[in-house]
């Protein structure tokens, strides 16, 4: 039978299950990533679970996040991670290296193997052929453990890119086209399949961009082929040992199919605030902006940051305008120092930020109030940049160099010069010193993780009760995402190991009142909240999960919800119900109650659970979409509590897969 590339790679890891779209399916996980703002939560969750040591071929931790040490609680854990990782066999990347994603590309990724990472853009690693998934932490955790990643098989579609980028086009015009038509939840349970003449032009770290945004449409994964683009990307990190060759079979099925031209792409920009209000940056030009951000897992390439250098090279940027240099790796950083690009940056204006995430997760960086920011990040989320009425807009790098010069959105076809030609070096400089081998397994088992006075052990919490009449403390419109239910920046993201402590910033964005209120009916049996469509979009981070839980959110009941923070409020025993008849959502305002009686055999005898509200004077219907599997770890209170039973042996009625050897 012929196979697409996403059900080849599917097929050598299945371990349980059918490839049939929407069935769950368990796969087996050969790599994880983890990064500093999520990672203190998975040691946590790996010394909870007694694991010995991980299972996986390649697990690897991050530190890109929480850069910034404005006092004692980053360093102390980093400290405490990188204990961790000489426990549990680990690799460590220090502070400074660079953001988790190209890092992991130049350094650890196979084509043909399968990545589960605690962040969202873990999908990036789809640029040379991987499957990779972004995930909960505890998700991540239980595949570190060795037991399978669940996911609902998704359904594949097929990209085809015909054609060649014109001069001052670039991979992030790709991505911004696939939302300008698609928007933020058109790809949900969908794998974007590359294929195509157009993938000639198009380097490895350009894939990394388009893959990398492809989280942002609701993609499970992006894909690309395994060719010889990759192969000569392998060869230069000396690793061309790792390259295989991987494609789709010759007229292989697709649920989908689109087709982009690229020598009709023009420049774009995602306006405030949303990655899918994407227009022609013609449109917009003229507005003045404050700052130009250039760099991050989104454009993380040598040749992102070497032809804006060369743009902006004997010139100054426009007075007004903080010019913003992210290198994504140190090693990056190393060859455009060596390649002369630095000093015609540093010249121009720019000003240098360590390797790592930095402003696109809040921390530093944040642009002045209500002003226009143009950045390569690949998310503007409301507030998320630090500044709470921030206006981030989206751009390529050629469109923030030009923007720069000028002070205002800039179509770069309209500067007076030629489109600057830069290719990634065939022979960089390779650094690997900051990173951290994993010890042998005998040194391991004598390590001590070192915990500073920030970590602390994750909650217990109680299985679910037959049960609930929860208050409705809060309600959300559509697309509310992560960001909005547990800010990121350097307010709260130093509290990442210490839930009691981070939970009191949750939905702060929206109403600084709800931890309190929360805090005050938790032992009542705790609340429930309302979200419109697409609710938890963004980041994987698990704290927009665990957070309010620890303040005794119980049930969630959503128009639709996005896959990641869907299973995550699964993970820590939340209900998510998605309601039958919408229009009941415009009749649930907050303070009315929410009765479910008899729930846990309504959650087992089928997919409907009816909800009681006095207040609207009739019960209405909700649906779950969850296995059996997902049923049990709900009903257990979450994943850690399962997870322990499961190491005891105990199962009710339903099969699991035992951790691999």
């Amino acid at each position: 039978m012929k196979q697409n590339l996403t059900t080849k790679l599917i097929a050598s890891h299945l371990v349980e299950g059918q490839l049939a779209a929407g069935n769950e399916i368990g796969i087996r996980i050969d790599q994880t990533l983890t990064q500093d703002a999520t990672g203190t939560l998975v040691m946590l969750e790996l010394e909870a679970m007694g694991l010995d040591r991980v299972k996986t071929d390649c697990s690897a931790q991050y530190v890109d996040h929480n850069l910034i040490q404005a006092d004692s609680k980053n360093p102390e854990d980093h400290r405490f991670l990188e204990s961790a990782c000489r426990r549990f066999g680990v690799w460590y990347s220090k502070p400074g290296n660079g953001v988790s994603h190209p890092v992991h590309q130049e350094k650890f990724g196979k084509p043909g193997a399968t990545m589960l990472g605690s962040d969202s853009h873990t999908p990036a690693a789809g640029a040379i052929g991987m499957l990779a998934i972004g995930a909960g932490g505890s998700e991540v955790a239980m595949a570190m453990a060795g037991f399978p990643c669940y996911v609902k098989m998704p359904r594949v579609w097929q990209i085809r890119l015909d054609g060649q980028l014109p001069d001052w086009v670039s991979a992030k015009d790709v991505i911004l086209e696939f939302l300008r038509r698609w928007g933020v939840k058109g790809a949900v349970g969908y794998v974007l399949e590359y294929c195509g003449p157009g993938l000639a032009s198009l380097s490895a770290m350009d894939r990394h961009v388009i893959a990398n945004m492809g989280a942002e449409s609701g993609a499970t994964s992006s894909v690309f082929p395994s060719d010889e683009e990759v192969r000569k990307f392998l060869r230069s990190q000396q690793r061309e040992h790792d390259w295989v060759p991987l494609q789709a079979d010759d007229g292989a099925d697709y649920d989908r199919y689109e087709e982009i031209d690229l020598s009709r792409l023009e420049p774009l920009i995602a306006m405030p605030s949303s990655p899918g209000n994407v227009v022609p940056v013609r449109e917009v030009a003229g507005q003045p902006i404050s700052q130009a951000y250039i760099g991050s897992s989104a454009n993380p390439g040598y040749r992102d940051l070497a032809v804006v250098a060369e743009i902006v090279k004997g010139k100054q940027t426009a007075h007004q305008v903080s010019f913003d240099i992210n290198p994504a790796s140190r090693q990056i950083l190393e060859n455009l120092v060596q390649d002369g690009h630095v000093l015609a940056l540093v010249r121009a204006g720019a000003r240098f930020h360590q390797a790592g995430c930095n402003g696109c997760i809040g921390m530093g960086q944040a642009p002045a109030t209500k002003t226009l920011s143009l950045r390569t990040v690949p998310r503007n989320f409301p507030g998320r940049s630090g500044t709470r009425e921030d206006k981030v807009c989206l751009v390529s790098p050629e469109t923030a160099a030009a923007s720069a010069l000028r002070g205002v959105i800039t179509d770069p076809r309209t500067l007076d010069m030629p489109y600057p030609r830069v290719s990634d070096p065939d022979q960089p400089l390779i650094n690997t010193q900051m990173l951290m081998a994993p010890l042998p397994a005998e040194e391991s088992r004598s390590v001590d993780l070192v915990k500073g006075e920030n970590i602390v052990s994750l909650p217990s919490f109680d299985p679910l009760p037959d049960d609930l009449m929860v208050p409705v403390l809060l309600k959300l419109g559509d697309h509310f995402s992560t960001d909005g239910i547990l800010p990121a920046g350097t307010r709260v993201l130093p509290f990442r190991s210490n839930i009691p402590e981070i939970s009191k910033f949750c939905f702060d964005i929206v109403d600084a009142t709800y931890a309190q209120r929360a805090r005050d009916v938790r032992e009542q049996g705790g609340h429930a909240v309302v979200g419109g469509e697409n609710y938890g979009q963004g980041s994987s981070r698990e704290h927009a999960a665990l957070a309010p839980r620890f303040l005794g959110l119980r049930v969630v009941i959503a128009k639709s919800f996005a896959r990641i923070h869907w299973q995550n409020l699964i993970n820590f025993g939340v209900v998510p119900l998605t309601l039958l008849d919408v229009d009941v959502y415009e009749r649930l305002e907050p303070g009315m109650r929410l009765r479910m009686t008899d729930l846990k055999r309504q959650l087992r005898a089928g997919r409907t659970v009816t909800v009681e509200c006095p207040e609207i004077g009739r019960a209405f219907g909700t649906e779950h979409q969850l296995s059996s599997r997902q049923l049990e770890i709900l009903i257990s209170g979450g994943l850690i509590n399962w997870t322990k039973r499961e190491r005891q042996g105990v199962t009710q009625g339903y099969t699991t897969s035992r951790p691999s050897s």
